[in-house]
This record gives C-alpha cells, sequence and structure tokens, in this order.
C-alpha cells in the first residue's frame, strides 16, 4: 500500500498554513504505515483539539475527533475494545501537555500500547499564538507581549518520570531520521512517546522576527542537535538546543495484556 492511499482526497487541500511543519509529520507516520504493510481496517485514529488534531479528518480510515485534551482517554477505551487495532494519538503541546498533560503521564505509566505523537510548535497556533507548555522562556507570545517569564515543560523528561518505554524527538527538518523514528515507535509494543517539532510561521516564527516562512523552516536546524553527535558537541553549543533521537526504547508487559489476564482468570473461578 502507498502512503498516498490512507488519505481521503475529498478533504484536501489541507488547513496548515505555507511553512507549517505538520504535514511532513503526517507524510512520515503515513509512510511507516506503509512501509510496515499495515491496512488501513487495522488502524484508528483518535485526536483532542489543536492544529495537529485535525489530521484524522483528512485519513481514508476509522477515527475519532474528541474533546480538547482528552485523546488519550478515548484511545485508551479504543484499545481495551479493539486490542487487535493500531491506535494511534496525534496531539500538539497545547493539547497533549497543557489540558491533556494528566492523562498523558498517566496512560505513560500504565503502559497502554497506544502510539502518541505529539506536535510541539511551541505555541497555540489555531487559536492565535498563545504561550503553550513548550514555550522557551523569553520567547515573544500574544499572551506574552514582553516574553515568557515561566519555563516550559521537556516532554522527553516529563515522560522519563513517568515511566513510559519508548520516548523519542524528532524535527521535521530532519525526516529521515523522523521517518526511523515514526516507524520503531509504531512496531513498540507499549506506550510510544514521539514529540514532533513541527515550525508554525504563521504565529510563532513571525513573532519571532521570522516574516519568510520558509527561512524559518530552515532555520529549525539550527534549534536541535543529534543524540548520536552529543559527546562530540561542546556543552555552550547545546544551548537553548534539543536533542533529537531516541532516548528509551525498553519494552515490558502491557496495560492491557495484565487486564485480560485478569478478565481470563475470573472466568475459571
Amino acid at each position: 500500500m502507498n502512503w498516498k492511499d490512507y488519505l481521503d482526497y475529498s478533504k484536501l487541500p489541507t488547513i496548515f498554513c505555507p511553512g507549517c511543519g505538520i504535514g511532513i509529520g503526517l507524510r512520515a507516520i503515513l509512510q511507516s504505515l506503509s512501509d510496515l504493510n499495515i491496512k488501513k481496517e487495522d488502524i484508528i485514529f483518535v485526536s483532542g483539539i489543536g492544529c495537529s488534531s485535525r489530521i484524522p479528518g483528512y485519513l481514508d480510515l476509522d477515527s475519532l475527533h474528541t474533546l480538547h485534551g482528552r485523546a488519550i482517554p478515548f484511545a485508551t477505551g479504543v484499545k481495551l475494545s479493539y486490542p487487535e487495532k493500531n491506535v494511534i494519538v496525534i496531539t500538539g503541546d497545547g493539547d497533549g501537555l497543557s489540558i491533556g498533560g494528566n492523562h498523558m503521564i498517566h496512560a505513560a505509566r500504565r503502559n497502554i500500547n497506544i502510539k502518541t505523537f505529539l506536535f510541539n510548535n511551541m505555541t497555540y497556533g489555531m487559536t492565535g499564538g498563545q504561550a503553550s507548555p513548550t514555550t522557551p522562556l523569553n520567547k515573544i507570545t500574544s499572551t506574552t507581549p514582553y516574553g515568557k517569564y515561566d519555563s516550559n515543560f521537556d516532554s522527553v523528561e516529563l515522560l522519563k518520570g513517568a515511566n513510559a518505554g519508548f520516548i523519542a524527538r524528532g524535527s521535521v527538518y530532519h525526516y529521515n531520521m523522523l521517518l526511523k523514528i515514526v516507524k520503531q515507535s509504531i512496531t513498540y509494543k507499549g506506550f510510544s512517546f514521539v514529540e514532533i517539532l513541527s515550525p508554525c510561521p504563521t504565529y510563532y516564527g513571525r513573532l519571532q522576527g521570522f516574516e519568510d516562512p520558509a527561512k524559518f523552516f530552515v532555520k529549525q536546524k539550527d534549534f536541535v542537535y543529534s543524540l548520536d553527535q552529543k559527546d562530540r558537541i561542546k556543552e555552550e553549543e547545546k544551548k537553548d538546543k534539543l536533542p533529537i533521537g531516541i532516548f528509551k526504547n525498553e519494552e515490558s508487559e502491557t496495560f492491557e495484556e495484565i487486564y485480560f489476564k485478569i478478565v481470563e482468570g475470573l472466568k475459571t473461578k
């Protein structure tokens, strides 16, 4: 199956702004599903509210577009009802780490076998460019016109603390690396979390002084460094940059495996 076969062409074009990275992230997810030969009928997408959460609406497969911050509890119910399905959550830095942050950490600690892709554009892009949990310190947003004065979440460290089994971060600028990360996360058995760094030129980029979406996109390479290079890069060169790569890949018994064992055990009593 070609990756394009997952798309619903009647819903195109997308609403994504020129220079937005969400479409590239979507391509990586669909390309991974295609490379892994996963059929449309074996996939269920779940999303909340936000720019990236519009993704399932462009797909020709089963999906749920749910409430703000509630994609993960919906996905949990789907997985327990249809354990044989590949359940994929699409969320953003606001949807997944602010109003939905509580659901995120508990799904990770429970090790529910769902695949979570968090598109991080460091702002609330759909509602006017407000500061989000991942907006860096001192950055200008529509709600912090004099600079953001509170610290930001590092989602990777947050998910480490929640004991997620698969934790990774990729960038839409580094597509080949992102594709490898996404593919590994889909084949992982258990809760997998992938943060996808995706530029928002319309709000975040413009408020940081980037008028040209193309130039802001190319600038993404200066915001990150690869984990493979961390020992070869000086500490001062890592300042204000995010590492990309796979931070953890350890499998253990999943929530639904334990749950269904208990159910089967009770049937024999």
